[in-house]
């Protein structure tokens, strides 16, 4: 399990995150949902050592990983795909999901994740020859998701994962979440689509300027007058 105590970061001189306590169970889907600048993406940042916490701590079953390196915390099995996709768009679709396996060493099961994300991803296959910087930004977030579990994640960090997509891209974006959840591995998604990110989390947070303002089940958050006229536009 995934859990901060009492997090606190300071980000470009700003208080970012003030005194965080938020748990991601094993199995679960737990999102993080808030405005633009609430502190979603520093609260991903900082479990994976980019962003130092100025205060608390940061448990990965049990064990405090604050100030560990992010290559460490990659070897613990915490991947994150970052916002904005960031593939590399003069290498192959194949060569960007070689690199998110370099960590591992256990040829067979690349070769059997490989397949996996092929699997998921049928399009990325169709393409595994072309440049990811041809694809478009449907077919490149596929690539940053299917990237992430090629280095066999024990929980997958999301950060905005549809964000600029098409509503159909999207739908399917979060379909493949689910799936993925479903094989077993735990998520913690970042998202500004409240909608789609409660409907599929079993557990959710609201951030507001750096602290947790709520939390309860997606389906509770879904439900809540509140949340539905400040984040979901009804009246």
């Amino acid at each position: 399990m995934l859990k901060t105590d009492s997090l606190s970061v300071f980000y470009s001189g700003i208080h970012a995150l003030r005194g965080i306590d938020i748990e991601v169970p094993d199995g679960k889907i737990v999102t993080l949902i808030g405005a633009n600048g609430a502190g979603k993406s520093t609260m991903l940042n900082s479990v994976m050592g980019l962003v130092k916490a100025s205060d608390g701590k940061i448990l990965w079953n049990g064990e405090d990983i604050s100030g560990r390196d992010t290559k460490d915390i990659v070897g613990m099995g915490l991947i994150m795909v970052p916002e904005g996709r960031r593939v590399f768009p003069n290498l192959t679709v194949e060569e960007n999901l070689r690199l998110g396996a370099y960590p591992r060493s256990d040829k067979a099961g690349i070769k059997k994740d490989k397949e996996k994300c092929y699997s998921l991803f049928p399009r990325l296959k169709e393409r595994m020859r072309q440049s990811a910087g041809t694809l478009s930004g449907g077919e490149q977030q596929m690539l940053a998701v299917a990237r992430g579990l090629m280095s066999s994640p024990k929980i997958l960090m999301l950060d905005e994962p549809s964000l600029g997509l098409a509503p159909i891209v999207s739908a399917m974006i979060f379909d493949i979440i689910r799936e993925i959840n479903s094989a077993g591995t735990t998520v913690l998604l970042i998202e500004q689509n409240a909608r789609a990110a409660l409907e599929i989390a079993d557990y959710a947070y609201v951030i507001e300027t750096g602290v947790i303002a709520m939390q309860d089940t997606g389906k509770a958050l879904l439900n809540n007058d509140g949340i539905r006229k400040a984040y979901l536009g009804e009246a």
